[in-house]
């Protein structure tokens, strides 16, 4: 299984959210990209960004962040957060980027995430952001009426490189995975499942490896920030 520290921006600031909540943020770091040099220095080989401001307003205040991260790391980048065209799409695998992680556009023109997937083989992942089972959207701010797992059901066919399965309400709280949701969402589909969400011990890492059959990584962001976790411990609880 792979581990993807989490690197959420917000204002150019590497921070983290309480539930996705704008107003309850921890700044962690005012250099982002040496966050992410720190990640990568302690072995890691991916790096999970969220564009936070992207994800509320549709509009990205951090592209130099990200730039940066981008030019001063040799690590896999995987980002999401407001990119909600193939134009922009586009732009961030050129400039460098893995992976492009659709959320919102994902609930709302389903036909453009399929189109992306396949114009843009194993470069394109989608995000199942669960509260109570239903998809939300727009920065975790709007629920839709639309079932996580039949969201992620949708894109069986066009060669979605992974979803990104999060219980929101375990966001941020180190209260642990919802374990059950995300295996059971594991076995509905064939496309790979990374696990996000409340991770915050060791212990949470082992429950996870117990599936790694089923899971293709970890997220992992306020543990690794607030030093329950080290990135040298985690890496070794999912090799």
């Amino acid at each position: 299984m792979n581990l993807y520290p989490a690197i959420d921006l917000q204002d150019g600031k590497c921070v983290r959210l309480v539930q996705g909540r704008a107003a309850d943020s921890t700044i962690y770091n005012y250099h982002p990209a040496r966050q992410a040099a720190d990640f990568e220095s302690s072995g890691c080989q991916w790096l999970h960004i969220v564009d936070l401001d992207g994800a509320f307003d549709g509009a990205s205040k951090n592209s130099r962040s990200i730039a940066d991260i981008v030019s001063q790391t040799s690590v896999s980048l995987q980002l999401g957060g407001g990119i909600r065209d193939t134009k922009t799409i586009e732009k961030w695998l050129k400039t460098g980027i893995q992976r492009i992680v659709l959320g919102t556009i994902a609930v709302e023109n389903p036909q453009l995430v399929k189109d992306a997937a396949r114009a843009f083989p194993e470069q394109v992942a989608v995000a199942i952001d669960s509260r109570d089972g239903f998809a939300a959207t727009h920065g975790w701010v709007t629920d839709s009426r639309i079932l996580a797992s039949d969201l992620a059901k949708r894109f069986e066919d066009c060669g979605v490189a992974a979803l990104v399965y999060t219980d929101i309400k375990r966001d941020g709280l180190k209260t642990g995975p919802n374990l059950p949701a995300t295996i059971e969402l594991a076995k509905t589909v064939s496309t790979p499942v990374i696990a996000s969400g409340g991770i915050s011990s060791i212990s949470d890492l082992h429950s996870l490896q117990t599936s790694a059959d089923l899971l293709e990584g970890v997220i992992v962001g306020r543990a690794l920030y607030d030093g329950t976790l080290t990135v040298k411990d985690a890496l070794l609880a999912l090799a």
